[in-house]
Order: structure tokens, then C-alpha cells, then sequence
């Protein structure tokens, strides 16, 4: 399986960079092909709503930035992951930034190999992840039908190992 995890931490040696990894290794270990990308560190500009994509660029946003990487990888990706420390309540404003971007490649609807998604999410307090599972919940489940393999925090005590369970399950 493709899984493309989208690790939305500034923080290069975090809680949420250290989940990305737990994951990557245990889904390597069974086989499947994992690519990690960490957002913070790419020239990602924000959606400008012009509707290029869906007219003359047939899927293609008109900026030309790290973007790119990541559509190009999501034709071929059978599992999104998303991860993220929270801010205020939600993603961070760069993995936000691609999400929005996803606009050009995933609406009206994902890939036909786009099947699964999971969420990451690390905080200093709990109970502090509602934008983000609802953002989780409705475009990623709901909108776009993905079979959703849970959300994960740091607040739950056995977390990595949940991970890794996970990423052997699939």
C-alpha cells in the first residue's frame, strides 16, 4: 500500500514527528511504502480561490510551488495520514495551507486509489483537538468517504503502541 503521511509539526523532533515514525516503521515492516513529508519545511502558499483548477488547469492549481510534490504523490496514494500538533484547537496553519490546496486534486472527489485515512495529534493539554477532528470527521470521512483507521493523541498513554498496532493491521 502507498500511505502519504503529511506531518504538519514545526518541530523536527516532537511528539508528533516521533509518532510519524513509530507509524513509518511499523508499516514498512509489513511491506507497504511509506513517504513521509514534513509540510512545515516546504514552500507552500495558501488556496487563492481563483478556480484555475477546475477550469483551464483540468485539476492543476496555477501556483507553482512544493505543491506540486505533494498532488503528484496523492494519484498514487492508497492512505493519508495526517499529523499535527494542535494550535489553538486545530491543525497547524501549514498542514491547513495543503489541505485547503487539496481543493484542485481532491474535489469533487479523491483518486480512485485514495481509500483510508488516519489522524496524528499531539498536545501540551487534552481534550483540545475539536477543529481538527472535525475537519478529520467531515472532509476526510464524510466528503470524501475515506474508511477512517482512528485518531491518535499523545494523550492516550499507550499511543505508540496503538500506532503500531495499527500500522500492522493494514
Amino acid at each position: 500500500m502507498n500511505i502519504l503521511v503529511l506531518n504538519g509539526s514545526p518541530r523536527p523532533k516532537g511528539k508528533t514527528a516521533e509518532m510519524c515514525a513509530v507509524f513509518r516503521e511499523a508499516a514498512q515492516a509489513k511491506g507497504h511504502h511509506v513517504t513521509v513529508i514534513d509540510v512545515c519545511r516546504k514552500n507552500i502558499k495558501g488556496c487563492l480561490a481563483c478556480e484555475y483548477c477546475h477550469g483551464k488547469g483540468e485539476g492543476v492549481c496555477i501556483q507553482k510551488d512544493d505543491m506540486q510534490e505533494i498532488c503528484a504523490l496523492l494519484k498514487e496514494t492508497e492512505m493519508l495520514v495526517l499529523a499535527s500538533p494542535i494550535y489553538y484547537h486545530n491543525m497547524t496553519g501549514q498542514l491547513k495551507c495543503v489541505i485547503d490546496r487539496f481543493y484542485s486534486v481532491l474535489y469533487p472527489k479523491a483518486p480512485e486509489s485514495l481509500k483510508k485515512a488516519a489522524m496524528f495529534l499531539s498536545s501540551g493539554d487534552p481534550d483540545m483537538e475539536t477543529g481538527a477532528k472535525f475537519s478529520y470527521d467531515g472532509d476526510f470521512l464524510d466528503y470524501l468517504k475515506l474508511e477512517g483507521m482512528g485518531i491518535f493523541t499523545n494523550h492516550d498513554p499507550d499511543v505508540m503502541e496503538k500506532i503500531r498496532e495499527m500500522a500492522e493491521s493494514l
